[in-house]
């Protein structure tokens, strides 16, 4: 049970079908989730040190950026391409390392991939079934409420979801993954977790940013 991981990964099918720029959506007025060609993010992944209890530098990096527009079932996805480094060792919750893609698109508050999963909703506060399982449901909830968040490219005013596990018996076990965004600049900060431990095994935080 230690090892059921409340971050939940989806592997994707990537539909390459490229369009040329007449096709690109337009920036929206409110442009939330900074969904920009050219835009680009740098995270650092941090692991607890049970000793010391601070967070210790793992050295694994992911460089985020949006490098083009595909079409998929007839909606427009921003395509993101992540690349994570230093991960030689496989570390619990970090990304592997090498090249990755993801297609997101933005829907009335909503972030979706390309198999119309919400990745995260910044207008609604219903509570919500992520993923359905014999030993519990995953659930998410947008927290009410801005908060202030300083880390390594400066302080954010954030919205943020909560992620947990509710068991079998209705009981939310101790595990709670926290997933910050602030307005135009998009992820700021966010944390992985075993279900049974109340501290993040790993955090995430912005280093460098840079959207239009």
């Amino acid at each position: 049970m230690k090892r059921i991981l409340i971050t939940v990964c989806i592997l994707s099918l990537f539909f390459s079908c490229s369009d040329d720029d007449s096709n690109a959506p337009e920036t929206p007025e409110t442009n939330f989730y900074a969904l920009t060609i050219g835009n680009s993010w740098v995270y650092k992944n941090y692991r607890y040190n049970q000793n010391s209890e601070a967070y210790d530098d793992t050295g694994v990096i992911d460089s985020v950026s949006i490098i083009d527009t595909d079409e998929i079932n007839g909606n427009i996805y921003f395509k993101f391409r992540r690349l994570t480094t230093g991960n030689e060792e496989g570390i619990t919750f970090c990304n592997p390392n090498g090249e990755h893609f993801e297609y997101l698109r933005e829907d009335n508050g909503k972030l979706i991939d390309d198999n119309d999963n919400v990745k995260f909703i910044n207008n609604d506060f219903t509570e919500r079934l992520l993923v359905e399982q014999s030993f519990g449901n995953i659930m998410e909830t947008l927290v009410e409420g801005e908060t202030s968040l300083t880390v390594e490219s400066g302080t954010f005013n954030c919205i943020n979801s909560e992620r947990y596990l509710i068991n079998t018996d209705g009981e939310q076990l101790p595990g709670l993954d926290r997933f910050y965004y602030a307005d135009g600049i998009g992820l700021i900060y966010d944390t992985s977790s075993f279900v049974t431990q109340a501290i993040p095994t790993i955090i995430r935080r912005l280093d460098t940013y840079s959207v239009q």
